[in-house]
């Protein structure tokens, strides 16, 4: 008899877990510079762990610093067929044990590992995310830190209030419903840029009683590793979260064709996801029930100014979210419109605070910029930059330069072109690259609707004016640009429990992480009706 039985229990209310700002001199500073130390000196090696065993299978791959890709941190082995059917046999044997554990025992699990994350290994997960994700102090801090810890807060907190929605009973009867986990597990395919999303992406669906296949970024295997061995130290049961590092087809093959498959919960490219949604449709009889399909994918995210917009704010507003974390964000400011009344003072700021900008590895805390991830994002980027300089209709006016000798840096760049619909004013880059269009200052509602037109994705977007007719105006003709959508701010920093994350068109599925929108679609409802007294005769009054 599970004695949880006899109580409702309640988690603790979540409040979002507070930022250290690693100012000089302070305690966390000093703990964080011995993590990246101890961290530096060390070699790891990272197997697969399914069902709680870790397995090395010889196909290795390597952990390098972006800003050192000489400087290897880790060997880390992938996943071939063998391994992957293995997982997903797992996953699916480990769904009766899994199942019967009560909602609250599941999230007492996930909210140790949050606690976790904030006393033991906060300086461990914000050292890596900085050593082999490229982020500085106060990037992996909010993200590997903060947010990853406000998701399993939070997470816990919106189960509860699914699992307390019932519905109404009428005289005689008791209607309820089971928010019952779905038949089979989930794929959760995760990116490189966040170790929060890492980390959400499998705990979200395993909170609801779910069993999970994680296939991790081949760019990001490193922090997740850590994630996987804080949820052991938590509590996770064997099978639970099975962590199988490889390739996207030696993984997402065999995953997408299980019959056993129930979802895939993915943040990624849209190419990606659109060929996983393909695979799913071609293989739709074959699974034992539809898989949910969530995903957000790419962005090309806008910063729009008003004529009356404010300069400074604008300009603080592009610098931050155009080059925070190099521009690896899916929230990142990509394109922007400035009004012809503003440039001057706009190109001027920008400029100057480009000048400013100092680039190099995220160990000196002096540095705002690091490297971009890997060999590949360097030479996406790169060609976007080239192709701008060769440009009749573009032309650069600060950064451009590049080198990827030592680390894979490309220096702040910002881009401004006289065509609306320009290569690098539509399409991702996902690198430290913004384009301009200076606009007619009286072309504003004109200006709107090619920003709403030209760009496929639906991610983030901002608006700077004073004038609130203006805002009113955007917030009206941008409707389904943008599922986050900022008002004098810019278009990155979603916090959970405050700005719900995700967006429609070709950037997802909208399906909102850090809400309780997502974790309602990693649960089938059943309803059950209890009547007392049935009645025992067939004819109704009417009949009489």
């Amino acid at each position: 008899m599970n004695i949880l039985n006899n109580g409702v229990i309640r988690v603790p209310v979540p409040v979002n877990e507070p930022v250290y700002s690693y100012a000089p001199g302070s305690t966390e500073r000093q703990k964080l510079e011995a993590a990246l130390e101890k961290m530096a000196s060390e070699h790891v090696e990272i197997p697969l762990i399914i069902g709680g065993k870790e397995i090395a299978t010889g196909n290795t791959g390597k952990v390098v610093m972006p800003h050192n890709h000489h400087h290897v941190l880790a060997t880390y082995h992938k996943a071939g067929v063998k391994e992957v059917e293995l997982a997903i046999k797992t996953a699916v044997e480990a769904q009766a044990i899994w199942r019967s554990l009560r909602w609250e025992e599941r999230a007492a699990i996930f909210l140790k590992a949050a606690e976790l994350l904030s006393t033991k290994y906060r300086y461990v997960i914000n050292a890596g995310a900085m050593l082999a994700g490229g982020k500085t102090a106060f990037q992996a801090e909010i993200d590997a830190a903060c947010e990853l810890i406000d998701f399993l807060r939070f997470n816990a907190h919106y189960a509860e209030q699914i699992y307390s929605n019932q519905p109404a009973s009428s005289a005689g009867l008791w209607n309820y419903q089971q928010h019952r986990p779905l038949e089979g597990f989930v794929f959760a395919v995760t990116p490189f840029n966040f170790t929060a999303i890492a980390g959400n992406l499998p705990t979200a669906p395993a909170m609801m009683g779910n069993t999970v296949v994680w296939k991790p970024a081949s760019s990001l295997v490193f922090t997740p590793y850590y994630l996987m061995k804080i949820l052991e130290e938590a509590g996770l049961p064997p099978g639970v979260i099975n962590f199988v590092p490889g390739s996207g087809a030696a993984v997402g093959d065999i995953c997408l064709t299980s019959p056993h498959l129930s979802g895939i919960h993915f943040t990624g490219s849209t190419r990606v996801f659109q060929q996983m949604w393909k695979t799913i449709g071609a293989n739709i009889e074959s699974y034992h029930s539809y898989p949910r399909i969530v995903g957000e994918t790419g962005g090309k995210d806008f910063v729009f100014a008003h004529k009356s917009a404010a300069v400074k704010p604008l300009v603080t507003a592009l610098v931050r979210g155009a080059f925070e974390y190099q521009g690896q964000k899916c929230s990142a400011a990509s394109r922007a419109y400035i009004p012809s009344n503003l440039w001057p003072e706009v190109q001027d700021g920008l400029v100057a605070a480009a000048g400013e900008i100092k680039m190099g590895p995220p160990t000196d805390f002096t540095n705002f910029v690091g490297a971009v991830i890997d060999k590949p994002a360097f030479d996406t980027i790169v060609s976007y930059i080239e192709f701008a300089k060769a440009s009749d209709d573009a032309h650069i006016i600060t950064g451009g330069v590049y080198d990827d000798s030592v680390g894979y840096f490309i220096e702040p760049t910002i881009v401004v072109t006289t065509n609306p619909r320009f290569k690098t004013m539509v399409e991702e880059i996902f690198g430290p690259v913004i384009t301009i269009y200076v606009y007619d200052e009286h072309s504003y509602e004109e200006t709107l609707e090619i920003c709403d037109s030209s760009s496929p994705y639906g991610l983030t977007g901002a608006i700077f004016a004073t004038d609130r007719l203006a805002v009113s105006k955007a917030l009206d003709k941008l409707e389904h640009a943008a599922g986050n959508f900022y008002i004098n701010d810019k278009p990155t920093g979603a916090v959970v429990g405050q700005q719900p994350f995700g967006g429609g068109r070709a950037s997802g599925t909208n399906d909102k992480a850090g809400s309780m929108a997502n974790l309602m679609r990693w649960i089938s409802s059943r309803t059950v009706k209890e009547t007392f007294v049935p009645p025992e005769d067939f004819k109704y009054p009417f009949m009489g």
